[in-house]
């Protein structure tokens, strides 16, 4: 993608915008769908979800300063549409959100966009155990890779709590999985 200024530009003008959206649909939707995927576990709920970030991105490009990358801008939206996906859905079954992701987990082998192996599915019921908090940060750094300066500007927190949680959330991984 050119100059992100630019591009940035050509999502703000009502001229250009139509044409601009669709190429950034097109940038971050394989992308976005693994980020949200990776929190909610559920496909169908990651799609529902990723129409509703792009949905309020599109609402919101107007309030967007440039004051972040417009990858860590549209992340951040992802993973707290992702969150209050959670948050509802718990709600509406009168539970924890730490027991939708577990119920989540638990559920994934019988989901057909699931291509992970037993060693995978044990991996996820680990992670489905951890703090949300955690869950995220282990997430974004170990299946999706991000480095802690970009996890640092999604999520808001200094990379040396980040790596403080990822080493938590690790230890009770190992720990899980040694005792299981």
């Amino acid at each position: 993608m050119q100059d992100e200024k630019a591009f940035i530009a050509e999502l703000l003008n009502p001229e250009t915008q139509n044409n601009a959206f669709r190429q950034l649909v097109s940038q971050y939707s394989r992308p976005l769908y693994s980020h949200i995927r990776n929190i909610v576990l559920d496909h169908d709920d990651a799609n529902d979800v990723l129409q509703n970030t792009f949905i309020k991105v599109f609402r919101n490009l107007s309030n967007f300063k440039g004051e972040s990358k417009l990858f860590s801008w549209i992340y951040r939206i992802a993973t707290n549409e992702a969150l209050t996906f959670i948050t509802q859905k718990a709600k509406k079954a009168g539970i924890s959100n730490e027991e939708v992701l577990e119920k989540q987990a638990q559920e994934l082998h019988a989901d057909n966009y699931f291509d992970g192996d037993e060693i995978q599915l044990k991996l996820q019921k680990a992670v489905a155990k951890l703090p949300e908090k955690q869950q995220l940060v282990f997430k974004m750094r170990y299946f999706e890779e991000m480095k802690y300066e970009d996890i640092s500007e999604i999520l808001d927190t200094s990379v040396g709590a980040l790596k403080a949680s990822y080493h938590h959330a690790s230890k009770k991984i190992e720990d899980y999985l040694n005792n299981d």
